[in-house]
C-alpha cells in the first residue's frame, strides 16, 4: 500500500501567525477601534487555540460592540482565512510526494468553513489527496484516529508515514501515538514540549520536509 504524509495547517503549510496579524489591522481599522486593539487581541488569541467564542466574548466586553458573539464570530470564520499566504514552494512540495507515490493528506483541527477557505484559496486542496478536518470527522488531534481516518480516506498505510506539524502535543504526541515519524516546524509551542514528544526532525521551514521525506 502507499506510504501516507500527513501535514497540519495551521502555521506548518501556512503562516497563521502572518495571517491574524493581517486580519487584525485590517479588522480593527474597519471597526474604528484604536491601535490598542491590535496589542489586545494578540495578547488574547491564544496562538488560535483560544476559542473563539470566548475570544469575541472577550472582545465584545473588551471594545463594548454591538453585535452579537454568533455575528462576529461568522464574520470571523469568512473573513480570517481570506489573509492566509503560503510559500510559493509549499504547493510544488506536496506535488513532489504526490509524483514520488505518497499519498498526501492535511490534517487540521478546526471548523469546516473556516479550513476549507485556507486550502481552497491556497492552493493546497489541489494537491492533495485528503483534507481531514476535526468538525467533518468528529475527531481533534493527538487521537490517533484522525490519523487512521485520513490513511483510510486516502488507500494508504500508516507504516513507514510521517506526520509533520508545529504543535508538539497535538501534531508530535499525535503521530507518534499513531506510529508515525515525526517533523516539527517551528517554535511556536515551546511551553507543549515534553520528553515524550520528541520529534524525529525538527525543521524551521516545512520546506525542508520535503526532501526528508521523499528519501524516506
Amino acid at each position: 500500500m502507499p506510504r501516507l504524509a500527513c501535514f497540519d495547517l495551521d502555521n506548518t503549510l501556512i503562516d497563521r501567525d502572518r495571517a491574524f496579524r493581517d486580519w487584525v489591522e485590517w479588522w480593527v481599522r474597519r471597526e474604528g477601534l484604536g491601535p490598542e486593539a491590535v496589542d489586545w487581541l494578540h495578547e488574547h488569541d491564544g496562538g488560535g487555540y483560544r476559542p473563539r467564542e470566548e475570544l469575541f466574548a472577550s472582545v465584545k466586553e473588551r471594545f463594548g460592540l454591538d453585535a452579537d458573539i454568533a455575528t462576529l464570530v461568522d464574520a470571523y470564520d469568512r473573513d480570517y482565512p481570506v489573509f492566509a499566504s503560503i510559500d510559493p514552494a509549499v504547493v510544488p512540495g506536496l506535488a513532489s510526494l504526490r509524483t514520488a507515490g505518497w499519498r498526501v493528506a492535511v490534517i487540521t483541527n478546526g471548523g469546516v468553513a473556516q479550513q476549507s477557505i485556507k486550502l481552497e484559496r491556497t492552493g493546497i486542496a489541489a494537491v492533495v489527496d485528503y483534507c481531514c478536518i476535526s468538525e467533518a470527522v468528529g475527531v481533534r488531534k493527538p487521537d490517533p484516529r484522525i490519523f487512521k481516518i485520513a490513511a483510510a480516506r486516502t488507500g494508504a498505510t500508516l507504516a513507514d508515514g510521517w506526520m509533520v506539524g508545529d504543535h508538539p502535543a497535538y501534531d508530535i504526541a499525535g503521530g507518534i501515538a499513531a506510529g508515525l515519524s515525526t517533523i516539527l516546524i517551528g517554535n511556536h509551542h515551546p511551553a507543549a514540549a515534553t520528553p515524550d514528544r520528541v520529534p524525529t526532525h525538527h525543521f524551521a521551514s516545512v520546506l525542508q520536509a520535503f526532501p526528508v521525506i521523499l528519501a524516506s
